[in-house]
């Protein structure tokens, strides 16, 4: 059956090599000539006619689908491409090595710059190949879940598609979580592998990576094997579950046929943090996933062929996952894999990178930026950034500030740059300034335009839609789109419950939105980070967005907190630039700045300066640490494991003890 399926696969293999290329070519013909209204309208109308021509030519089947999409939001039913069968290791190597072979699949950016090593499509599947081999030696079946905890390489890549390949399930885990917090999730996807390497390499750091995973294993009953690669020459100790993965690799075939699998069936888990404190398993599945992962890869940053592709995320995100690995290998784009951190060994390291490796489209997190920022432009003005075209941010909304040193510093003011705004969830870029119509406007800090299918919906209290411009509300999504989450593994009810049973009928993505009179979105904040003051919704976006455009502060914290007359105030944590000598005068500039962009009533009652915010490994703050500092909560943290240095704590809580001591002296 496999081998049958496999010939069918090469048959249309051969006809995708000649479609692959822009949205003009792996559009259907009617699109092709459609404006960019047309075809907004058509995904939002017919989603069926829109995405079934589009899943037909830009993904490899082994056999069609019968069903473009069945699903329904008040059951949480969510099924693309019923009845079409494909692996999507096909789609994002086989397809390109016919065509191809030797064109560069990803740059790896080790941690020392100037080391970077270039793998060809061809190595790269016949690594993969080698892997998924190995995996089914050791008893990884269809269907088995593997866990990879290993830092930004090939080797990482490869064990991802080696599950792909075999139909197994891979959970990656951010190798900076602690061996509790692996643990934790080895266990709840009951894993029957770990991948991982003797230790890693980042910013000029040593991480004991294999060292951690047997503190895990020893609480993981389901493990059967754990399978080591090696980053560095140093030698670490190996049980009797180890296994030394590069020696066994190499009795192993380059050869891996494709296991057949359902369009539905699952190719990932990703582990995202719960308002409970225990981690989700979103589930993704195969051909959905991968084709809106291609089409948002390739339309919202104007990926073109023989482009450099230069996503700075770790793949143990879903930005990783989706615009590292799956949509440019799906699209035969070159992919940067960034072993090393934004300020290693300087910080002009990013553009260092992108002056070698001529990267065309860089893509990163507002908090490195803000970073980059409070260093000062002459690191970024030292290299040649001329080979950018396309500048993006994720992760959380950006900044004024920040938007407009990407902007102008970073990009010279000539490049389009993209705020997106996407969750773990949703698998792919949501809303952004681009996919549009030619040369139409973007506004800073906003992420703008939905794509392509997305129907997003603002909400009142009372679960109304609320319709026109000027207004603000819970954002929801209307419809479904290929790419977003089937179910949390194990536990559909919770699924419903954080999902869709709020907004019946909508999907809820927890964040709350503007619309203006034009019907472009801003993301105001998590839903849980809107503070009623006197009778007035605010974001807390909205004010740490004001504060961050003061020039001596780089970066803000906003938080809620009980107060006996206005029910709620406002409490905001600043760190300031070095240079910023006169806390006060900053701090009386900062209440005049928000009273003047917002309004008197959101000028925070409180304001302290801290030497750091604390942040988890992904880069967001950590607001209800913050908030349970105010409000006395600091006997119960909660799980801090995410936490990038624990240490903050302890300084964030001296700072405020000493500003309530200030405080309660004046008085």
């Amino acid at each position: 059956m496999a081998a049958r399926s496999l010939g069918r696969g090469v048959g249309r293999l051969r006809g995708v090599l000649v479609r692959a290329g822009s949205w003009a070519h792996t559009a259907p013909p009617q699109a092709r000539a459609a404006s960019y209204p047309a075809r907004r309208a058509q995904a939002a109308r017919e989603p069926a006619a829109f995405w079934g021509p589009l899943a037909r030519d830009t993904l490899v089947w082994d056999a069609p689908y019968h069903t473009v999409c069945d699903c329904d939001f008040g059951s949480g039913k969510i099924g693309w491409f019923l009845g079409g069968r494909l692996n999507v290791t096909v789609s994002c190597l086989d397809q390109h090595v016919w065509k191809a072979p030797e064109s560069i699949a990803l740059i790896w950016e080790r941690d020392e710059p100037g080391t970077e090593v270039r793998i060809t499509y061809r190595e790269l599947l016949e690594t993969t190949c080698r892997l998924a081999n190995t995996l089914k030696r050791y008893g990884v079946q269809r269907g088995d879940r593997v866990a990879i905890y290993m830092l930004v390489s090939p080797m990482a890549v490869a064990a991802m598609l080696a599950c792909a390949r075999i139909g197994a399930v891979h959970t990656v885990v951010f190798a900076g979580f602690s061996a509790e917090s692996l643990a934790g999730r080895i266990n709840d996807a009951k894993c029957k592998v770990v991948i991982t390497f003797n230790q890693g390499l980042r910013g000029g750091r040593v991480f004991e990576l294999k060292k951690i995973v047997d503190e895990a294993v020893k609480s993981c009953p389901t493990i059967q094997h754990v399978l080591v690669a090696h980053r560095t020459e140093n030698k670490v100790p190996m049980g009797e579950l180890d296994v030394h993965l590069e020696q066994e690799m190499a009795q192993e075939a380059p050869v891996c046929v494709p296991e057949s699998m359902g369009s539905e069936d699952m190719l990932f888990m990703l582990y995202t943090s719960g308002s409970t404190g225990t981690p989700k398993g979103l589930v993704h599945t195969q051909a959905g996933y991968l084709l809106y992962a291609a089409l948002t890869h390739k339309l919202v940053f104007d990926y073109q062929p023989g482009d450099v592709f230069g996503c700075v995320a770790d793949i143990g995100w879903i930005t990783g996952h989706s615009y590292v690995v799956y949509g440019p290998l799906c699209n035969g784009a070159t992919s940067v894999l960034f072993e090393s951190t934004p300020v290693y060994p300087n910080a002009g390291r990013y553009w260092e990178t992108v002056q070698r490796l001529r990267v065309n489209q860089f893509y990163g997190a507002p908090t490195a930026i803000r970073l980059l920022l409070k260093l000062g432009d002459g690191w970024v003005k030292k290299y040649d950034r001329s080979s950018l075209r396309t500048l993006g941010s994720v992760g959380e909304p950006i900044n004024h500030e920040a938007w407009e040193w990407l902007h102008n510093v970073v990009g010279d003011g000539r490049c389009t740059l993209v705020d997106t705004w996407w969750q773990t969830e949703t698998g792919g870029i949501c809303i952004a300034p681009r996919p549009s119509e030619e040369g139409a406007e973007i506004l800073p800090g906003m992420a703008m335009r939905p794509f392509f299918g997305i129907l997003p919906a603002l909400m009142d209290e009372k679960g109304n839609v609320v319709e026109g411009g000027d207004v603000s509300g819970a954002l929801c999504i209307a419809q479904a789109w290929p790419g977003m989450a089937r179910t949390i593994y194990g536990d559909h009810e919770r699924f419903m419950d954080a999902y869709f049973r709020a907004y019946p009928g909508y999907y809820f993505t927890g964040d709350g939105a503007h619309r203006t009179q034009d019907g472009y979105y801003q993301i105001t904040g998590r839903i849980d980070d809107v503070i009623n003051i006197s009778g007035h919704r605010l974001g807390t976006a909205e004010i740490e967005d004001a504060m961050a455009d003061h020039p001596a502060v780089p970066e803000t914290a906003v938080i809620g907190y009980p107060h006996d007359i206005k029910g709620e105030a406002a409490f905001a944590f600043i760190v300031l630039k070095d240079e910023a000598h006169d806390a006060d005068m900053v701090v009386n500039e900062l209440k005049s700045v928000v009273a003047t962009k917002i309004a008197k009533y959101a000028v925070p009652d409180q304001i302290l300066v801290v030497k750091r915010l604390p942040k988890t490994r992904s880069g967001k703050v950590m607001r209800r640490l913050l908030r349970k500092i105010v409000t006395g909560g600091v006997q119960d943290l909660g799980d801090i494991t995410t936490l990038e240095d624990p240490s903050v704590v302890e300084e964030i809580l001296n700072a405020f003890q000493t500003h309530k001591e200030r405080q309660a002296a004046a008085k």
